[in-house]
């Protein structure tokens, strides 16, 4: 499985050089749009060639049962490979209750996270992985991962659960 990340990822100390010895593609969100087609493509080409792709399409994490947006361009290199997207959901919970402790909050680097998570009590990891989905669009292939994600498409105990992170995998 190959995984996708944001360039700051790269310069995160520990974790960067991990990252990229385990063979990270990191994407600059912040630089040039007109780079963003060639990574597409990339995607596309990994997809088709059967390698797997972890991204976090929200660029974010989700501190609200609404959610956020998620960012377009994976959906794109799914749809040109003709590959399923898998939704995945990653809570975080203590002493039963979602928490935030594990939100990534604004300009807060990756050190201070990093601490409040490891000083967090009782925190655990609830992963689920939705159905798979496939489209032929990208704006509805991504609309329906997020819904996914949010528990919107299929709410759990008849409501909404607030969301931290997502994960799709393609």
């Amino acid at each position: 499985m190959s995984v996708l990340a944001k360039r700051e990822v790269g310069r995160w100390p520990l974790i960067g050089t991990l990252a990229r010895r385990a063979g990270t593609r990191f994407i600059d969100r912040e630089g040039s749009p007109r780079r963003l087609p060639y990574a597409v493509a990339e995607l596309a080409r990994d997809l088709r060639g059967g390698t797997s792709v972890l991204v976090f399409p929200q660029a974010t994490t989700w501190c609200t049962a609404g959610g956020g947006g998620f960012r377009r361009a994976a959906f794109q290199a799914a749809v040109d490979a003709a590959a399923p997207v898998r939704p995945v959901t990653v809570e975080y919970r203590q002493g039963g209750a979602t928490v935030t402790a594990a939100a990534f909050l604004g300009e807060e680097d990756f050190t201070a996270s990093l601490r409040r998570v490891a000083a967090a009590s009782d925190l655990t990891v609830r992963v689920t992985l939705h159905d798979p989905l496939t489209g032929t669009d990208r704006r509805t292939l991504t609309e329906a991962a997020r819904r996914a994600v949010a528990g919107v498409a299929a709410p759990l105990a008849g409501r909404p659960r607030e969301r931290l992170n997502s994960a799709s995998i393609a």
